[in-house]
């Protein structure tokens, strides 16, 4: 199992090396008393350029034996992405937040907080922790990350798009509810983790979508640990008539994990359908 992991990332840097691209540079983001740093890929060429702000999921001070997150990590995750976007002409802004990645000294990271609420209370403290930090701090960062990208001489503030990863795409969704100027969202396991065992946030996400104006694209591998986000919030964005798409890719690699990270070990697989979503809603006006 270890190493078909390992053969899936060496496939997924190799893909990466070979784009066009300038950066990342490390840049810094202040929000509030935090210092957090992220990664800015660049597209070759002139002008002010499209962007595309990356959510991350969950990280844990430290990683299990053998998952995707040990073997990559956030730092080198995100990297794998920043390089494509900026490939099609994205300036690709991974901001990390606290106590993740680059912002490791920021604070704990959300995953260790929901972890000990888990062990030391209960699901439902752990559950109603996830849904306060998605609408504060977590939401807090990543806006901050948001206004940073739009203030960029070199970015069209006026063709900005988020992407998020598993809690990241929860984060997303909420995100845009809250940036109507946001002109699209994609997510990859959005919830699919907590979905099943917890209410709260299938509530909150439901809430969430239906308010949301932008083009969403909700992505999972089959593999997933649950698709039933995708299939729940895409039966609320028809039955309201909003622009949506929901793409079931085939299982991805051999157990829950690599289905989960099939957006860093599978990019060649969505990356067409993903760019089109994006140049479709993020052209030139």
């Amino acid at each position: 199992m270890k190493n078909l992991l390992i053969l899936l990332i060496c496939c997924a840097v190799e893909h990466a090396l070979a784009q066009d691209f300038t950066g990342p540079d490390t840049v810094s983001v202040q929000c509030g008393t935090l210092r957090l740093k992220g990664l800015l890929w660049h597209p070759s060429g002139a002008g002010p350029s499209a962007a595309v702000i990356f959510c991350h999921g969950n990280y844990a001070s430290t990683s299990t034996p053998g998952t995707v997150d040990a073997l990559l990590g956030a730092t080198t995750s995100a990297s794998l992405l920043g390089a494509v976007f900026a490939r099609h002409g994205y300036t690709f802004f991974a901001l990390f937040r606290k106590g993740v990645g680059l912002s490791a000294g920021e604070g704990d990271p959300t995953l260790d907080l929901l972890l000990r609420a888990m062990r030391e209370k209960s699901l439902d403290e752990r559950n109603a922790l996830q849904v306060r930090l998605l609408e504060t701090d977590q939401l807090e960062e990543i806006q901050a990350g948001v206004r940073y990208l739009r203030a960029r001489h070199d970015v069209d503030s006026n063709r900005m798009a988020v992407i998020g990863h598993s809690f990241g795409g929860s984060l997303a969704l909420i995100l845009t509810e809250h940036n109507p100027t946001l002109k699209a969202a994609v997510t990859f396991g959005a919830g699919a983790y907590s979905w099943n065992v917890s209410p709260r946030l299938r509530q909150r996400l439901t809430e969430s979508v239906a308010r949301i104006n932008a083009p969403i694209l909700l992505i999972h591998a089959k593999n997933d640990y649950s698709t039933s986000p995708a299939d729940s919030l895409g039966a609320v964005l028809k039955r309201l008539r909003s622009p949506y798409s929901v793409i079931i890719y085939p299982p991805f690699g051999n157990n829950n994990d690599a289905g989960h990270n099939f957006i860093f070990l599978g990019i060649p697989l969505w990356e067409h359908d993903v760019m089109r979503f994006l140049d479709a809603n993020l052209r030139n006006e």
